[in-house]
């Protein structure tokens, strides 16, 4: 039987913006790879400082892309989130539906949709200021056993880890229905901030994503060693290593996924897309190793274009190296 993912996030815009170098970083203190919340006042200021530069819009929102992408090969997935009721509401909905995501968006009548400012430096690190708006409003009383029940896998992004109350909700339904719970610690400053909320909810997930600047904040170790000890509190551990590949570890054996060659002009998008390659292969019935090989197709897939989607024919690409459709 066919398995399923459904995905939990802030459903935001992603409003790109390529900077020639990182001085508008500096300027309005956003630490370079952090993820800075902001409030709705401060995004006005950001978006009319940067409107001088590059600029292009489309949804996102770390676990929506990982939704997309998982959609995209052919397996079922389904994303709950809250969006206003307005024009990018209404452009957010179309989008999952236009992708075959099974949309699960719930409608705030007194916040507008949420949006993130994605700088993409020289280097291409990628560098957010997001307004959550609408997602802010999202509470732990949308999850439930009749939510839950159609899906075998659970994927939370860790931009959620800051609500509690919800997340706590979501570990309690996983382990009372024996769903396995997929988490992404999604920024090193998230980790650093909820670190000891972390480490608990980590022993009750089967599969923890995690980059190496993630994985430093929290374990205070290098790739391997963070690989391993992050696979002491879960089943499986992923740390992914940019050029270098990733790791994933399970059960006492460590895999090295070796980097597949390409030419990067964006990194945002690829460890969602990696998460995607990972847990399709998952619900897919294949071997961890062949997961991670997954995971790193989209991954350097992604990494090609500006923003975190692929486009149609990018897809038809990755299923056709995949022996996919």
């Amino acid at each position: 039987m066919a398995q399923s993912v459904l995905c939990l996030g802030n459903a935001l815009v992603d409003i790109i913006v390529k900077l020639t170098n990182n001085d508008f970083l500096r300027k309005h203190n956003l630490p370079k790879g952090s993820m800075q919340l902001v409030d709705r006042q401060m995004m006005a200021s950001l978006r009319s400082e940067a409107s001088g530069l590059e600029l292009s819009m489309q949804t996102g929102g770390s676990a929506a892309n990982t939704a997309n992408g998982i959609a995209n090969l052919g397996v079922s997935s389904a994303y709950i989130s809250m969006v206003g009721e307005d024009e990018l509401g209404d452009f957010y909905e179309s989008d999952l539906k236009k992708n075959n995501v099974d949309s699960l968006l719930l409608r705030s009548k007194n916040t507008a949709t949420g949006s993130a400012l994605t700088f993409i430096s020289p280097d291409k690190e990628r560098t957010f200021a997001t307004y959550l708006g609408a997602a802010y409003e999202m509470k732990e009383s949308v999850l439930s056993q009749q939510v839950l029940a159609p899906y075998d896998y659970f994927h939370i992004e860790g931009f959620q880890i800051v609500n509690h109350d919800l997340i706590r909700k979501a570990v309690t339904l996983s382990q009372d229905m024996n769903k396995r719970l997929s988490i992404d610690l999604a920024s090193y400053n998230i980790v650093q901030e909820n670190w000891a909320f972390l480490r608990d909810i980590c022993r009750s997930a089967y599969i923890v994503f995690a980059n190496e600047q993630e994985a430093k904040a929290f374990t205070g170790q290098a790739p391997q060693e963070a690989a391993r000890s992050i696979a002491s509190l879960c089943k499986v551990a992923v740390v992914k290593l940019g050029k270098q590949g990733s790791l994933v570890c399970s059960n006492g054996k460590l895999f090295h996924i070796p980097k597949i060659l390409c030419h990067c002009v964006d990194t945002n998008g690829a460890g969602d897309m990696y998460a995607a390659g990972f847990l399709s292969g998952l619900c897919m019935g294949k071997s961890l190793q062949e997961c991670g090989q997954m995971a790193g197709v989209l991954a350097s897939k992604v990494i090609t274009y500006y923003g975190a989607k692929i486009t149609p024919e990018g897809w038809k690409e990755v299923c056709q190296s995949l022996n996919l459709k």
